[in-house]
């Protein structure tokens, strides 16, 4: 039996369309790790971050027949994941999180830089609410103004606006931070 070349995605889609057990552990493989920043940002840590990711990929393969090849493969698993982990907070009616946990560090970071990091991701999440958002989806998961105002309903402009907000109190907080911190070690 020729091995199959899973490292075109036309064919790894074909075989996993066929049920095909390793083409479906490749694309697992190849496109989970992307996803799972939207999940990571809905859950309280790894372990639930991995169901909601599992659950998502699930309905990434049930739903795998439907892709047109209208945009990038890796856009359409995210999405889709995203929309399910949405769902599943929805459903519990609880607060997103956002953790950068031991597990999303480099592995050659530096005590310095995870501190910042930890910083960091608490001055984000004192954020209102919505500007926060879309702070995240802009800065943190790469779409555009267009693909937030879709998700959120509502307009490009108020998506710009939010970030700008977003960006302007993080400038704010971070000031009066380090201004903080200059003051105590002088």
């Amino acid at each position: 039996m020729a091995a199959v070349d899973y490292t075109n995605e036309r064919t790894l889609v074909a075989a996993c369309l066929k049920q095909d057990r390793r083409a479906q552990e490749a694309f697992y493989r190849r496109y989970a790790p992307a996803a799972l920043t939207s999940c990571r940002r809905y859950a309280p840590g790894r372990d639930e971050a991995m169901d909601l990711l599992n659950g998502g990929m699930m309905k990434v393969f049930e739903r795998l027949d439907q892709f047109r090849w209208e945009g990038s493969l890796e856009g359409w698993v995210k999405r889709l994941v995203f929309h399910y982990t949405v769902d599943q907070y929805r459903r519990r009616r609880q607060r997103p999180t956002l953790e950068i946990a031991d597990w999303d560090q480099a592995t050659d970071d530096t005590v310095t830089h995870r501190l910042y990091a930890d910083d960091l991701c608490k001055l984000i999440d004192l954020l209102p609410e919505p500007s926060k958002e879309v702070f995240w989806l802009f800065a943190i998961e790469g779409y555009s103004h267009a693909e937030i105002a879709g998700k959120l309903h509502f307009s490009e402009g108020n998506s710009r606006w939010h970030l700008s907000k977003a960006r302007q109190l993080l400038r704010d907080r971070l000031a009066q931070s380090t201004h903080q911190h200059n003051r105590y070690a002088g």
